[in-house]
């Protein structure tokens, strides 16, 4: 069984988290992740995987060749990529009103004197019930800016380091006629993934079946080059790609594509946060 982990003392991206004292002491503001991946930091990184075939047997091999981040940057450069991430899916909506915004407060409460009360001069007062709130929280945007190399940078890295736990299949979206959660379970188990691990599905096109026979399995995310970030990278135990999924990393993240004008980012709102997308690449 995974343990959940902070950043501030995950071995992920700390080299001895025994020795920062201080890291321990401070606050995690953010959901702690359950990983088991620990971030790889060579120039490049190659791997070759066995290409599984719908009934679990092995019928060939893949490369997938993608850059990675070196040693001295590569837990910095996830983890800004990752509190970035974080930060930027903060809707930063929370709102109090002071007493200059609050309704009512014309006239005084009571007299001034002769009541045996403290003096007051307003119903909008911070000290009554329903009176303004001092310093309270007002919209704020939480939002930080980062590069685009760096954070093509970040997830290849994460990517890389997922390489030793992730399988190749070969397309099955026309294998399910009807959606059947017992039958993608079963699918799953052939391929040698555990239904109670947390999995991670990286596909070019999803066909509606599959999402339908998946989407009661509370430990399953099913991706696409759209929405693919870091955190489910990190934190999912098991990662499932198929053949045009390899193609797609190989050809964004591969050492060869140092074309800045290709992709283009988008941040669009998803599921109550802003989730970084990829568009098509230019003519």
């Amino acid at each position: 069984m995974s343990t959940s982990l902070s950043f501030f003392s995950s071995t992920i991206f700390l080299s001895n988290p025994k020795s920062n004292i201080h890291s321990q002491k401070q606050r995690v503001f953010f959901k702690p992740l359950t990983a088991t991946t620990t971030i790889r930091s060579e120039a490049a990184a190659t791997a070759t995987i066995p290409i599984l075939s719908f009934d679990g047997t092995e019928v060939g091999s893949t490369t997938l060749n993608i850059k990675s981040a070196p040693l001295d940057t590569a837990r910095a450069v996830v983890h800004r990529g990752l509190t970035t991430d974080l930060r930027n899916a903060r809707a930063g909506t929370a709102s109090t009103l002071t007493r200059a915004q609050v309704r009512g407060g014309g006239i005084k409460p009571y007299p001034q004197k002769k009541t045996g009360r403290a003096r007051q001069g307003s119903k909008r007062t911070p000290l009554r019930p329903g009176g303004g709130v001092v310093f309270g929280p007002k919209p704020k945007d939480w939002s930080v800016k980062i590069n685009k190399k760096e954070k093509r940078l970040a997830i290849s890295t994460a990517l890389s380091s997922a390489v030793e736990n992730a399988i190749v299949v070969e397309e099955f979206g026309d294998k399910f006629d009807k959606p059947k959660t017992k039958e993608f379970i079963e699918l799953m188990r052939r391929w040698g993934l555990d239904p109670k691990e947390k999995a991670l599905f990286l596909m070019t096109e999803i066909d509606e079946n599959v999402i339908l026979s998946s989407r009661n399995i509370r430990t399953l995310k099913m991706l696409t080059p759209r929405t693919l970030n870091l955190f489910d990278i990190l934190d999912s135990e098991k990662c499932v790609l198929t053949k045009s999924a390899v193609e797609f990393l190989n050809e964004r993240y591969g050492n060869g594509n140092d074309n800045d004008n290709e992709w283009e980012f988008e941040e669009q709102e998803e599921d109550g946060g802003k989730v970084e997308e990829s568009a098509e690449s230019s003519e």
